[in-house]
Protein backbone atom coordinates (compact mmCIF):
# COMPACT_ATOMS: atom_id res chain seq x y z
CA UNK A 1 0.00 0.00 0.00
CA UNK A 2 1.20 3.32 -0.78
CA UNK A 3 0.18 6.92 0.44
CA UNK A 4 0.64 8.59 -2.87
CA UNK A 5 -2.24 6.66 -3.68
CA UNK A 6 -4.38 8.65 -1.69
CA UNK A 7 -2.82 11.88 -1.91
CA UNK A 8 -4.02 12.74 -5.24
CA UNK A 9 -1.14 14.12 -6.64
CA UNK A 10 0.91 13.59 -9.87
CA UNK A 11 4.02 11.65 -8.76
CA UNK A 12 5.82 12.68 -11.75
CA UNK A 13 5.79 16.49 -10.46
CA UNK A 14 5.98 15.39 -6.93
CA UNK A 15 9.31 13.83 -7.55
CA UNK A 16 11.20 17.00 -8.16
CA UNK A 17 9.72 18.08 -5.14
CA UNK A 18 10.96 14.83 -3.09
CA UNK A 19 14.35 15.98 -5.20
CA UNK A 20 14.72 19.04 -3.58
CA UNK A 21 13.62 18.01 -0.33
CA UNK A 22 16.47 15.15 -0.65
CA UNK A 23 19.07 18.32 -0.78
CA UNK A 24 17.34 20.51 1.54
CA UNK A 25 17.83 17.78 4.07
CA UNK A 26 20.90 17.12 3.50
CA UNK A 27 21.50 20.99 3.96
CA UNK A 28 19.84 21.41 7.18
CA UNK A 29 21.22 18.03 8.41
CA UNK A 30 24.45 19.79 8.05
CA UNK A 31 23.60 23.36 9.16
CA UNK A 32 22.12 21.32 12.45
CA UNK A 33 25.70 19.95 12.86
CA UNK A 34 26.88 23.08 12.91
CA UNK A 35 24.93 24.80 15.35
CA UNK A 36 26.06 22.04 17.33
CA UNK A 37 29.46 22.97 17.24
CA UNK A 38 28.59 26.74 17.73
CA UNK A 39 26.82 25.70 20.28
CA UNK A 40 29.45 24.03 22.11
CA UNK A 41 32.23 26.05 21.13
CA UNK A 42 30.75 29.74 21.59
CA UNK A 43 33.56 32.33 23.89
CA UNK A 44 32.90 35.24 25.08
CA UNK A 45 31.17 37.92 26.88
CA UNK A 46 27.79 36.94 24.97
CA UNK A 47 28.54 33.51 26.09
CA UNK A 48 25.29 32.65 27.82
CA UNK A 49 22.75 34.74 25.53
CA UNK A 50 24.87 32.74 22.42
CA UNK A 51 25.18 29.27 23.69
CA UNK A 52 20.88 29.51 24.54
CA UNK A 53 20.28 30.78 21.24
CA UNK A 54 22.22 27.89 19.75
CA UNK A 55 20.71 25.55 21.45
CA UNK A 56 17.41 26.98 20.59
CA UNK A 57 18.19 26.75 17.07
CA UNK A 58 19.53 23.53 16.35
CA UNK A 59 16.25 21.99 18.44
CA UNK A 60 14.25 23.68 15.69
CA UNK A 61 16.19 22.00 13.02
CA UNK A 62 16.14 18.90 14.32
CA UNK A 63 12.47 18.71 14.22
CA UNK A 64 12.68 20.82 10.61
CA UNK A 65 15.32 17.44 9.41
CA UNK A 66 12.22 15.13 11.01
CA UNK A 67 9.54 16.73 9.55
CA UNK A 68 11.37 16.99 5.52
CA UNK A 69 12.31 13.30 6.43
CA UNK A 70 8.62 12.47 6.65
CA UNK A 71 7.23 14.50 4.14
CA UNK A 72 9.83 12.56 1.49
CA UNK A 73 8.10 9.70 2.61
CA UNK A 74 4.76 10.69 2.21
CA UNK A 75 5.55 11.41 -1.16
CA UNK A 76 6.83 8.13 -2.20
CA UNK A 77 10.42 8.81 -2.16
CA UNK A 78 12.94 7.31 0.56
CA UNK A 79 15.13 9.73 2.63
CA UNK A 80 18.53 9.58 2.70
CA UNK A 81 20.28 9.03 6.30
CA UNK A 82 24.07 8.84 5.50
CA UNK A 83 26.74 11.50 6.14
CA UNK A 84 28.11 10.52 3.13
CA UNK A 85 24.89 11.12 0.91
CA UNK A 86 24.06 14.30 2.60
CA UNK A 87 27.63 15.41 2.23
CA UNK A 88 27.00 15.01 -2.10
CA UNK A 89 24.17 16.98 -1.87
CA UNK A 90 24.72 19.85 0.37
CA UNK A 91 25.31 23.12 0.03
CA UNK A 92 26.10 24.36 3.28
CA UNK A 93 29.18 23.53 4.34
CA UNK A 94 30.72 21.93 7.64
CA UNK A 95 31.96 25.18 9.39
CA UNK A 96 34.76 23.99 11.34
CA UNK A 97 36.00 25.19 14.54
CA UNK A 98 34.18 28.54 15.65
CA UNK A 99 34.26 30.23 18.65
CA UNK A 100 33.43 33.78 17.96
CA UNK A 101 29.72 34.52 18.47
CA UNK A 102 30.03 37.12 15.48
CA UNK A 103 31.67 34.89 13.27
CA UNK A 104 29.11 32.11 14.01
CA UNK A 105 26.32 34.60 13.36
CA UNK A 106 27.21 35.64 10.31
CA UNK A 107 27.85 32.09 9.20
CA UNK A 108 24.52 31.14 10.42
CA UNK A 109 23.25 34.30 8.52
CA UNK A 110 24.71 32.49 5.26
CA UNK A 111 23.16 29.39 6.03
CA UNK A 112 19.70 30.55 6.32
CA UNK A 113 19.96 32.42 3.12
CA UNK A 114 20.77 29.14 1.11
CA UNK A 115 18.27 27.83 2.87
CA UNK A 116 15.92 30.24 2.10
CA UNK A 117 16.33 30.32 -1.52
CA UNK A 118 16.24 26.79 -1.30
CA UNK A 119 12.73 26.73 0.16
CA UNK A 120 11.64 29.03 -2.30
CA UNK A 121 12.37 26.98 -4.92
CA UNK A 122 10.76 24.19 -3.52
CA UNK A 123 7.42 25.99 -3.15
CA UNK A 124 7.62 26.91 -6.55
CA UNK A 125 7.76 23.35 -7.33
CA UNK A 126 4.89 22.22 -4.86
CA UNK A 127 2.65 24.73 -6.22
CA UNK A 128 3.16 23.25 -9.61
CA UNK A 129 2.56 19.94 -8.21
CA UNK A 130 -0.29 21.45 -6.36
CA UNK A 131 1.47 19.77 -3.14
CA UNK A 132 -0.14 22.19 -0.32
CA UNK A 133 1.49 19.62 2.19
CA UNK A 134 4.31 20.90 0.90
CA UNK A 135 3.91 24.22 0.76
CA UNK A 136 2.44 24.27 4.04
CA UNK A 137 5.51 22.62 5.63
CA UNK A 138 8.04 24.85 3.84
CA UNK A 139 6.45 28.52 3.99
CA UNK A 140 6.67 27.78 7.99
CA UNK A 141 10.07 27.33 7.62
CA UNK A 142 10.81 30.41 5.87
CA UNK A 143 8.56 32.45 7.92
CA UNK A 144 10.71 31.34 10.96
CA UNK A 145 13.46 31.79 9.29
CA UNK A 146 12.91 35.32 7.88
CA UNK A 147 12.37 36.33 11.65
CA UNK A 148 15.75 34.83 12.46
CA UNK A 149 17.66 36.71 10.10
CA UNK A 150 15.96 40.09 10.98
CA UNK A 151 16.99 39.39 14.71
CA UNK A 152 20.58 38.48 13.94
CA UNK A 153 21.17 41.23 11.74
CA UNK A 154 19.92 43.38 14.04
CA UNK A 155 22.22 41.84 17.12
CA UNK A 156 25.27 42.32 14.66
CA UNK A 157 24.18 45.84 13.59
Amino acid sequence: MKTTNYLSLDTSATKKVSDELQNLLADLQVYYTNLRGFHWNIKGPRFFQLHEAFEEMYDVVSDQIDEVAERILMLGETPFHNFSDYLKKNEIKESGFVSSGDEALKLILDYLKILIAKERNILDLADKANDEGTIALISDYISGQEKTVWMLTSMLS
